[in-house]
């Protein structure tokens, strides 16, 4: 699962990072969670003629993915994420999968470990982040949701898979890394169909992301600023084989 994160690099790193991406100067944002908008790289229409680079647009969508055929999106839960093991069958992502696959920019996520009931803890949060810094590039799906007026909204979802060995213990999923050298292929929906990229909806490796007890500001949405990635002491460790419950709540996490 993947309910909060932040992009905190400039503009100029993500151009960088995306190999010449046309983007505009943007705020760091510590604290984004579902229903605001995201920054997503598509792929482009074509490149300019004599360009070396790779043809990428940034686009921001409603974090919230809204399959084309809903009819009102007030009666349809909101999918902040889609699982990577289902998405290529599942009727809600089963069109982004083949034509509408992006990358979303972030600087880390926040997740949060739920002590067993017996134990009597409380939930931990934590700021997850490469552990060499820099950007990180999660697999996304994007949907245009058009109503019966005409008006239409980008939306979006991050893909996620199982928790690698430095993050199970904490929550048993997490976002899906695309590594830079394979940005081309996923974002390529002409040529790649979904089951040529199933490869790339893996785990990022055991030591890629290091974990950092944070305090519970990060839940509530109006704190924003840097504060919220601080780390503090934590009383209890955890717990070696922590696993979370499904959420019922109002959010989705196919």
């Amino acid at each position: 699962m993947c309910g909060r994160f932040s992009l905190t690099s400039s503009s100029a790193d993500l151009r960088n990072f995306f190999s010449g991406l046309d983007l505009d100067d943007f705020p760091a944002r510590y604290n984004i969670a579902p229903t605001q908008p995201i920054l997503v790289v598509i792929a482009g229409e074509g490149r300019e003629r004599g360009s070396n680079l790779p043809d990428r647009r940034a686009v921001l969508v409603r974090w919230g993915f809204t399959p084309g055929w809903v009819k009102n999106p007030k009666d349809f839960p909101l999918l902040i994420n889609a699982r990577a093991e289902t998405a290529i069958g599942k009727a809600s992502f089963r069109a982004a999968m083949r034509h509408r696959r992006v990358l979303i920019p972030a600087s880390g996520f926040y997740e949060w470990h739920r002590p067993s009931r017996e134990s009597g803890g409380k939930p931990q949060a934590y700021w997850i982040r490469p552990r060499q810094g820099g950007v990180v590039a999660f697999a996304g799906l994007m949907e245009t949701w058009s109503s019966a007026d005409g008006s239409e909204v980008d939306t979006g979802a991050i893909l996620t898979t199982s928790a690698n060995a430095g993050i199970s213990a904490i929550h048993d999923r997490m976002p899906v890394v695309i590594k830079p050298e394979d940005f081309s292929r996923w974002l390529d929906c002409k040529t790649q169909e979904p089951r040529e990229v199933v490869a790339l909806m893996q785990p990022a490796q055991g030591d890629f992301f290091e974990a950092i007890p944070v305090s519970d500001k990060v839940n509530k949405v109006a704190n924003m600023g840097p504060d919220l990635q601080e780390p503090v002491v934590i009383e209890r460790p955890l717990e070696a084989s922590a696993k979370q419950r499904p959420n019922h709540g109002q959010l989705s996490f196919f």
